[in-house]
């Protein structure tokens, strides 16, 4: 008779279940955002997921079985692999096909204050203001001992001086932990951090989603400004060159018009705008040639070189027109 399989253990049984819950996960759903808990208790977890419950699926779980799944998983989706150097420390995964960015701010938004802990580095520079601390005088020499100034006010120590007590990204000393226990502060406020995002197989930092359109539309306009100025200094047509290069041109002849008396529907434009001042009235109906004509054509007499080295003088060169 065949011996009987041996019973799985209630640990492997575990990592069975959770091995299979990462691996449906990463089937149903496009987008993770890659999150930190450090000092985020389990009650603080419970709302989170009770928040996005429908939306997005919270999922933690030890490194070490969250890297083999992410290796075995690579065959068909490679991407994962890019998420193997985030797998340290106190991580998890929010799962979602929804908007990242609203749900990065929900979870986000679900902070509790909490006290200092010493040797966990500042969130944020803390400073124990003057005034009253509702301790009686017979501690005293606790203040003494940490070299604070005090005095006795109505039968309550008080505290003479500001004390620094924390500088952000600093160490939080023991004595500094002492002092706010005593005075029951709590400084500093922990929650879920979402620290990298990924969507559809590209990883990139969470900073990202807080940019808007405007933003994008800055960045794009600066870079097509930095190149076009690079592409004038190097002498190089390009697609970012051309518009400015057509304007020069316009500005140039529309110089050598009005120096000329030229009268044509385009002179008639532009003499309306230098009329007005670039402002309203038949300037308003001008056409962008026109109007990138006004600036120059009032630089009295600096246009009169321009217009006669584009017919091969030394100084057009040097210009860099095109």
């Amino acid at each position: 008779m065949a011996d009987e399989a041996k019973p799985l253990s209630a640990k492997k049984v575990r990592k069975n279940v959770y091995w299979a819950k990462l691996e449906s996960c990463l089937n149903r759903y496009k987008n993770i955002l890659i999150i930190t808990v450090d000092f985020v208790g389990s009650r603080q977890m419970q709302v989170v997921r009770s928040a996005i419950r429908g939306r997005g699926e919270i999922l933690m779980g030890k490194n070490t079985i969250i890297r083999k799944v992410l290796r075995e998983n690579s065959e068909k989706i490679p991407e994962l692999l890019d998420l193997l150097p985030l797998i340290k420390g106190n991580m998890g995964f929010i799962f979602t096909n929804g908007d990242l960015n609203s749900i990065r701010k929900e979870v986000m938004s679900f902070k509790l204050p909490a006290a200092a802990k010493a040797g966990v580095l500042a969130q944020a520079d803390v400073t124990v203001p003057a005034g009253p601390t509702g301790l009686d005088p017979g501690q005293t020499s606790f203040f003494q001992t940490l070299n604070i100034a005090t005095k006795i006010t109505k039968g309550s120590i008080e505290i003479t001086v500001p004390v620094h007590l924390c500088t952000k990204d600093q160490k939080v000393t023991a004595s500094a932990v002492a002092l706010l226990s005593k005075l029951n502060i709590k400084p500093f406020e922990y929650g879920i951090v979402v620290t990298t995002v990924y969507e559809a197989g590209s990883v990139y930092s969470a900073d990202v989603l807080d940019l808007d359109m405007n933003d994008l539309v800055g960045f794009f306009a600066n870079a097509v400004s930095t190149l076009s100025a690079l592409s004038f200094a190097v002498k190089e047509v390009n697609a970012t060159t051309v518009p400015h290069s057509f304007g020069r041109a316009f500005n140039i002849l529309a110089a050598i018009g009005l120096e000329a008396g030229v009268e044509s529907e385009a002179m008639t434009k532009v003499k309306d705008i230098l009329a007005n001042k670039g402002g309203g009235g038949g300037g308003a109906a001008g056409g962008d040639g026109a109007a990138a004509a006004a600036p120059v054509v009032e630089e009295e007499e600096e246009e009169e070189a321009p217009a006669m080295d584009m017919f091969g003088g030394d100084d057009a060169e040097e210009e860099g027109d095109y």
